[in-house]
């Protein structure tokens, strides 16, 4: 089993890495982006048995800083 976490910034939250991406895009010539936001993706390989619960419990105690991030969990085989 293989889960995907998708962790983010909350919105209202400065992103100060998505502002310099942002910045750094618009110097290469790049105009049309009007703002950036990001994160980071962390993809485990999990034991038979592993649940989508037990994941959630990764992010709320290690992953993700809940207070200040969201997070979204994708399960596959």
């Amino acid at each position: 089993m293989k889960a995907t976490v998708t962790v983010m910034l909350k919105s209202g939250v400065l992103d100060p890495q998505g502002e310099a991406v942002k910045a750094a895009l618009g110097s290469l010539g790049f105009d049309g982006v009007a703002g950036v936001r990001q994160g980071k993706v962390i993809e485990l390989d999990l034991a038979a048995g592993a649940t989508e619960a037990d994941v959630t419990a990764m992010c709320e105690k290690l992953l993700a800083n809940t207070v200040i991030e969201s997070y979204r969990v994708e399960m596959r085989p």
